[in-house]
């Protein structure tokens, strides 16, 4: 894995302890955020969303900034969250923060997408009551695949909608420039916005970009790199730190 040099696109807290850990591994890398979280003000649907919590048989929570912020609201109307309400996650990261916050939280072992938690036996079982209603905390877009899935099954799906991930601000060039000065051979994104916006990023430069090893963290995003162009496409199956590290492994690095 030593010979891997790659470009690390998650939020910069994120990116951050991404690289320490790929450090350990003697694995070198650089941080070009290519997500920054903005908070979005709360609206009267919402606040009423939150305060009829317990109408809902599961809570879906997508990402690590959904439970952030969503625990923040749940503070504002739920001093003592609904007993026996079931919550759940798409990945650890984010589960991990409601487990430590004290809710009964369920994510699927195996893979950090909405099919694993579409398969997973406590979401099924959850589901399995008369006019299952769930609520989904999420960016302002996005789990569109899930949604999608749930209401085929007769599911009624709400969005409580809790923040929106942008591009940040580069000069232009940054992206093609970084990956030429620190002779970078792989890039890695996190979700289909932050494909999306690597891409973005890159212009007129992708064409030639699309050639290096792309670590993606689902089979659904990899079927979208390959639509956009991307030659190299490695599905980690899952997104968080783990993952990459598997895919790593199993990925010989190409020669210089």
């Amino acid at each position: 894995m030593k010979q891997w040099r790659l470009l690390i696109t998650r939020p910069a807290a994120d990116s951050a302890v991404l690289a320490a850990l790929l450090a350990e591994h003697h694995i070198y890398s650089c941080s070009l955020p290519l997500l920054e979280i903005q908070e979005l003000a709360e609206t009267p649907a919402q606040r009423t969303q939150l305060l009829n919590l317990d109408q809902y048989c599961a809570v879906i929570v997508v990402s690590k900034p959904a439970a952030i912020l969503g625990l923040k609201r749940l503070d504002q109307y739920w001093p003592q969250p609904p007993a026996k309400q079931h919550w759940f996650t798409v990945g650890a990261g984010s589960g991990q923060i409601l487990a430590d916050y004290g809710l009964a939280v369920s994510w699927p072992e195996h893979g950090d997408d909405s099919e694993a938690l579409l398969a997973l036996p406590k979401f099924i079982e959850t589901l399995d009551t008369a006019n299952p209603r769930v609520l989904v905390m999420r960016a302002d877009v996005g789990r569109n695949f899930l949604s999608e899935q749930l209401q085929q099954r007769g599911v009624q799906v709400d969005f409580l909608p809790l923040y929106r991930r942008r591009l940040p601000v580069y000069p232009t060039d940054t992206l093609i420039t970084r990956i030429q000065q620190e002779q970078l051979n792989g890039l890695v994104v996190s979700s289909e916005q932050g494909l999306r916006h690597l891409i973005e990023l890159a212009g007129e430069h992708w064409p030639k970009l699309a050639s290096l090893t792309l670590f993606v963290p689902s089979p659904r995003v990899a079927n979208i790199a390959h639509e956009l162009g991307a030659q190299q496409v490695i599905d980690c199956r899952g997104a968080n730190n783990q993952a990459l590290l598997d895919a790593l492994a199993t990925q010989a690095a190409p020669s210089a």
